[in-house]
Formats: C-alpha cells, structure tokens, sequence
C-alpha cells in the first residue's frame, strides 16, 4: 500500500456516507474528473460485462465513494440518461438502469480500444499516410474541430494542413473523420516512405509532443506503482481510478513503431502495469460490485 493510504481503513466507508479522508488525499493524485465520466466508467468497466439493470443507489453510492456529491452524482444519470446511453424502470419507488443498445455499443467499442490499446506498433514497413487538409481561415471552428478529430484518430501535424501517421491502416477512419466535417472534397492522400530528405525524428517531434505523453505514462506509473488495496471496497475504487486513467491514453498516444520512439519509451511500462493492476483487482472489485448491487 502506498503512504498515501497507509493505515486508512477504506472498508468503513459506507454507501452515501463521505469518503475517509484517505481516499480524498488519494483523489488528488488521482486528479479531477467529472462525475458524468466516473459513471461512464463505472458503467463500461462493471455494468457492460454483467448484462444486468442495477438500482440508482449502485451507481450513486459508488459515485459518492469516489468523491462526487450524491446530487451531481443523480444529475449525471440525468444528463448520460437525456444522452441516450442508458435507460430506466420503476419498480415500485425505485429505479433500475440498463444500458441502451446505443450505450452498449459506445461502451464496447470503449472497452475495446481500452484494453487492445498498445503504447507502440512493434512492425513497420516504413510507410507514412499523409494528409493534405485544407481549411479556409475564416471557419476556424471548423479548423479546431478538424485538429481534435485528427489528433484523436492518432494523426500529428507537423506543418499548417500537414496531417501524417505512420499507420496507413488509419486511412479509412481519417476518410470518415473528413466527409462527417464535410471536408472530403478539400482533402488530399499519399502513402509512402521517407525520401532521405530531410530527417524523419525531426518530423516525429513536429508531429508529435512524445516529452509530454511520456510524462502523463510516467504519472501513470508512479500513482498505481505501489497502489495495493487493502479490501474489495479498495479494490472497487482502485480499479475505477485505473481504468479511468487509462482510458485517456487511446486518445493521447499516436501508438508510434517503435523505430520511432525513444529505447526508454515509458508507454511500455506504463501498458504492463495497467494489465498486471486491472488483473490483480479485478476479483476484489467485481466481488465488491456484487455486494453494492445488492445493498
């Protein structure tokens, strides 16, 4: 158990009770996170795989475990309900929720970048995509929206309407990417490798800001390194705070070959303990899961 949590009985906390403090002083290594992406996780991570309804209370109880106040926690529910992804019923004065096909597919599609998600491509022929994007200057939210949608996918700009990754493979989600920003017809695509001119590093470091993913895996690491729950109730939570983490580095990480990262790359670490962590606890936290739905 890290210093942070040592001594801290995490098991006394009750559903709608306050956290301990312990668990509050963790929170802020864990960082911020909004209560709406909490539930997501929740839902993905012990609510998708069971296939079950689950009360309000489950959800909201867990929710206020992990610091949220019990009335952000019900307007979360309200807002991700309005959204579409899940739905109630009323039996008796209670409330069940399951997920809608639309949410089951969001979740899965989630879960499987989540836990396929590699820090690095081992082979590479060489081949670069390139994109040629063409945005008036004046439709600058456009311009903005087109960047977030790009970056996401895994490509880098190394130049103003430059967009290139080393994954050819991305060409048919950067085809769907353009044509839903209606940018299909402003757009053009090669395929092919370095010519020698010019030096390729130097254009992975235009591309890409690799010296701060780096220090969001080493944060990564150095949070759940020594993490060790003590019981279930910490297992839930712990596993929660993990994947939560975790599931932003899909969107952060362009998953580069490996010729093109540095040999001290701490993505690969970072992976590793994230499938030894979420192994680990993954009994405890289900079991604790089962014990909250049946409160």
């Amino acid at each position: 158990m890290s210093q942070d949590t040592a001594g801290v009985d995490l098991s006394s906390a009750q559903p709608g009770q306050p956290s301990p403090a312990g668990v509050a002083s963790r929170r802020l290594e864990f960082g911020t996170a909004s209560a709406s992406s909490y539930l997501l996780t929740v839902l993905g991570e012990f609510v998708l795989p069971r296939k079950q309804p689950v009360w309000t209370a489950a959800l909201t109880d867990t929710l206020e475990l992990l610091g949220v106040e019990h009335r952000a926690a019900r307007q979360a529910l309200a807002r991700t309900g309005a959204d579409g992804l899940i739905a109630s019923t009323k039996i008796g004065r209670r409330a069940q929720w399951s997920l809608t096909a639309t949410g089951r597919r969001l979740l899965t599609d989630g879960a499987e970048r989540i836990y396929t998600f590699a820090s690095e491509t081992p082979d590479w022929d060489g081949e670069w995509l390139i994109l040629l994007v063409s945005v008036p200057e004046t439709e600058r939210g456009l311009r903005r929206r087109a960047r977030t949608r790009l970056a996401w996918a895994g490509f880098g700009s190394p130049a103003p309407g430059v967009w290139v990754t080393p994954r050819p493979d991305l060409a048919e989600e950067a085809r769907e990417v353009l044509a839903d920003l209606g940018l299909n017809r402003s757009v053009f695509s090669f395929v092919g490798a370095h010519a020698g001119i010019g030096h390729e590093p130097e254009l992975v470091d235009r591309a890409w800001d690799l010296s701060e993913i780096a220090a969001r895996y080493d944060r990564f690491v150095a949070t759940f390194a020594d993490l060790e729950p003590a019981d279930d109730t910490e297992a839930l939570l712990a596993q929660i705070h993990l994947v939560h983490e975790w599931r932003r580095f899909p969107f952060l990480d362009p998953q580069l070959p490996t010729a093109l990262l540095p040999a001290d790359w701490t993505g690969r670490v970072a992976r590793a303990l994230f499938h030894d962590k979420h192994d680990a606890w993954r009994p405890g936290a289900q079991a604790q899961w089962k014990v909250v739905c049946a409160s």
